[in-house]
């Protein structure tokens, strides 16, 4: 299986998601080696892990960390890369171990892995987003094993219909090279049919889940005592979290909180997140003279994550275009009522979330009033949510991929 990232080294859903499915598959009996690019430390790994770039290295804690580890970020951009790139130390160009570009540094990935294919054991080959479609195109070349792609997000989720032709090519070419297309939602398996031209019967849908015994109790966690103060002042704190990107809408957040903030005075909203519109998002914010009720609290994860998610009275993900959108599902564990963009996977399985069109804020503002109004509501949003989302585990997620493994090795 090769991916681009792992935790606690993921910028995004990607990585989650990728552990989420390992361990899932190991537990259902899979000899799972996981491939990344890097070596990186990863701490207790549900698989066993290999690194592109060096020997196996099933045992874990072992590498140390590379402190530009930020250039494998599976969202970041070309020119981004760049940048961090010229940050390294001088060392002769041959030394540096990362390529000139991010699609350089894909199409070594590539290579890399046909060295793999070669020394690893193997049954089938699945290979996650389009960092690492080439990996699993050359390992198929080199082993004649079955090829499975797994898409997580394509270029038109990402970047509208200004897509990079680049990426786009690289996505082609592995949906049309691969024995099966694993697509996340149904959303995405009509992307890949309109956009891509992948029959249908070449898709399988996997939808993603959450296992909630991997989450701190939430009953034993106290919030810190700035949150703490928050709420027992009586504000009410409406969450957005997640990349700060045209995909996941950070600008129709921006415009629902003007409308809430008229009905709502006590509402305060906390932005967890990075992302190349957030400058401009913060620009909104004080155009729209919002700057005393926002808190942009940057990236969290761990336990800073968590207690944003207790804390919340909701969390809103207003995405463009998402092809799942594993956060909806965390929040849940957490008793938290969300309220998710009708263009998005996660509202494909879930019933007890609010749902709106991404682009109707009126929508999205007035069924903020009405949780933060009306504790009944709230309630019912809580503990029938927490029911649901211990039905939306990895196992099952697991369980539909061993069937494909199968289905094509008797093919």
């Amino acid at each position: 299986m090769f991916g681009w990232e792992f935790p606690p080294h993921n910028s995004g859903g990607l990585g989650v998601a990728c552990r989420g499915l390992a361990k899932a598959l190991v537990d259902s009996g899979v000899d799972l080696n996981f491939v990344l690019p890097k070596q990186v430390d990863l701490g207790e790994t549900p698989c066993k892990m290999w690194f592109a770039d060096s020997t196996p290295n099933p045992s874990p804690g072992s590498v140390e960390v590379n402190q530009l580890n930020v250039l494998l970020m599976p969202y970041i951009t070309s020119q981004v890369y760049s940048r961090y790139r010229e940050q390294l130390p001088e060392m002769p160009e041959e030394d540096i171990p990362y390529a000139g570009s991010l699609y350089e540094e894909v199409k070594r990935y590539g290579k890399l892995a046909r060295k793999v294919a070669h020394r690893a054991d193997h049954d089938i080959i699945h290979a996650h987003d389009w960092l690492s479609f080439e990996a699993g195109v050359e390992a198929k070349r080199v082993s004649g094993k079955p090829l499975v792609v797994h898409i997580h997000a394509t270029e038109f989720d990402r970047s509208g219909d200004d897509v990079n032709q680049c990426i786009y090519d690289i996505e082609r070419k592995a949906f049309h090279a691969a024995d099966r297309v694993v697509a996340v939602s149904n959303l995405t398996k009509r992307v890949l049919m309109d956009r891509y031209g992948v029959s249908a019967d070449k898709i399988s849908v996997v939808h993603n889940g959450v296992n909630e015994e991997e989450y701190s109790s939430v009953e034993s966690e106290q919030l810190p005592e700035s949150l703490d103060r928050l709420k027992r002042s009586g504000y009410k704190i409406v969450l957005f979290a997640g990349r700060i990107t045209f995909q996941k809408g950070p600008d129709y957040f921006v415009k629902m909180a003007q409308r809430v903030k008229e009905y709502c005075p006590e509402a305060v909203f906390v932005v967890s997140g990075s992302g190349d519109m957030e400058h401009q998002m913060m620009r909104e914010v004080a155009e729209h003279q919002l700057s005393d009720r926002f808190l942009f609290a940057g990236w969290l994860t761990g336990k800073p994550l968590r207690m944003a998610y207790k804390a919340a009275d909701i969390y809103i993900m207003p995405s463009v275009s998402e092809p799942f959108g594993i956060l909806p599902l965390e929040v849940m564990v957490y008793n938290t009522p969300v309220l998710i963009s009708k263009q998005s996977g996660v509202s494909e399985i879930t019933s007890h979330t609010l749902k709106a069109d991404f682009w109707d804020v009126d929508d999205m503002a007035n069924k903020v009033i009405y949780v933060l109004k009306y504790p009944a509501l709230q309630h019912c949003l809580t503990s029938n949510g927490r029911q649901e989302v211990g039905k939306i585990n990895w196992s099952l997620a697991g369980r539909k991929c061993v069937d494909i493994y199968r289905q094509l090795q008797c093919s």
